[in-house]
């Protein structure tokens, strides 16, 4: 079942507008409290966007890219997420990478739940006036598909993975 889920879940960009229950979110954040992190620090930070919130990213990205904003209006939910960090280089690094795969839980299982997500790295997070000790990793669209995608082209497994000696 995870084979499949892996590999038929897709980036969405046309969404119903229904936004995602609290339950269902909640459900969703806390599957990915199980993404594997060392040290057990937890880093990832998963805030759904609401109506000031999403004004204050629209103001930004319009001044980051003008035209930009209405991107922001493709999914009825938008769930900003970020990562915790500690001041030690490695530890930081180790977060982040364990935050993207928290996120990456997180659209697995909307997936399995038949919602359409799209992750997407937006330079005007700050905008939400994160802690100084978070990193922003990402935003994650989420609702009802209102189309099929296609299936991507893929790298044969033998051009990406490699056995040393």
């Amino acid at each position: 079942m995870i084979d499949e889920l892996i590999r038929t879940r897709r980036t969405h960009k046309a969404y119903g507008p229904e936004p995602v229950p609290r339950e269902t979110l909640l459900e969703l954040f806390e599957l990915a409290r199980w993404a594997p992190n060392h040290r057990v620090t937890n880093p990832w930070r998963f805030r759904v966007i609401g109506p000031n919130a999403l004004d204050a990213l629209k103001a930004a990205a319009e001044v980051h890219k003008p035209g930009s904003a209405s991107k922001l209006d493709r999914a009825p939910t938008l769930v900003a997420v970020s990562a915790k960090q500690t001041g030690d280089a490695e530890q930081d690094h180790e977060d982040v990478l364990a935050t993207a795969v928290a996120a990456y839980i997180v659209l697995l299982g909307a997936h399995a739940r038949g919602l359409a997500a799209y992750w997407r790295t937006v330079p005007v997070l700050p905008a939400l006036g994160l802690p100084d000790d978070e990193l922003p990793i990402g935003l994650l669209y989420l609702g009802t598909p209102r189309q099929e995608q296609r299936v991507p082209e893929r790298t044969p497994v033998e051009e990406i993975a490699f056995f040393l000696d």
